[in-house]
């Protein structure tokens, strides 16, 4: 079985705070990227990714 990495970061765009949450394979090349503008929103994303 093939586990995912999952990351949140966020950063400023515009002068706005930005979440994103991305999920990758390791040593393939497919990974799934969200933007989020709340931070509730792209924790909840990380968590139901966590839980796949």
């Amino acid at each position: 079985m093939m586990r995912w990495d999952i990351t949140l970061t966020s950063y400023l765009a515009d002068g706005k705070r930005v979440y994103k949450v991305t999920r990758r394979l390791p040593g393939m090349s497919v990974s799934e990227t969200r933007i989020f503008k709340s931070k509730k929103s792209a924790r909840k994303q990380f968590r139901e990714w966590l839980l796949c």
